[in-house]
């Protein structure tokens, strides 16, 4: 889906539901950049009432420009992440429709993964969680995020 002028770019988060607190440390991280109207962020949890789950999923799967794949044990573990999310993404990246980053939260063996080619955040897939500072880690991942942005609104 091509950009319009001036138009943030949509953030899907693929994640397992047991990293759900590391998603949000990084989702504040990413604030500034939402605020600046650089990125819009989205997220299962932000489907309403009502709402067909997957449908849901599905549509921001599909429109959104920058794929985060948040990986640790609990992703490559989880068949929905796998089986849908990354195989989506990855079908997306491909076909140069969207950016997938792969944001190593945890130390999980991921680099023979079908992303594991992919440049991963943060800096050298050193995960997340071994990090002295956790906010250090998130930092590196928002200033890697904020360029792919940036590279996606100017070539669109």
């Amino acid at each position: 889906m091509p950009l319009q002028p001036d138009q943030a770019i949509e953030v899907f988060y693929s994640y397992a539901h047991e990293d759900e607190k590391l998603r949000n440390e990084l989702e504040k991280h990413l604030t500034l950049l939402e605020r600046q109207g650089v990125i819009t962020g989205w997220h299962d949890r932000k489907i309403g009432a009502g709402k067909e789950w997957q449908n849901e999923i599905d549509i921001h799967l599909d429109s959104s420009h920058i794929i985060l794949l948040l990986i640790s044990a609990n992703f490559i573990h989880s068949n929905y992440c796998w089986d849908i999310e990354v195989r989506r993404a990855m079908e997306r990246h491909e076909a140069k429709e969207a950016r997938v980053i792969p944001v190593i939260l945890d130390s999980v063996d991921w680099e023979s993964a079908p992303f594991g080619r992919l440049q991963a955040l943060p800096k050298s897939g050193k995960p997340v969680k071994k990090w002295g500072n956790r906010s250090d880690a998130f930092l590196n991942v928002a200033e890697g995020i904020r360029l792919v942005a940036k590279e996606l609104a100017v070539n669109s």
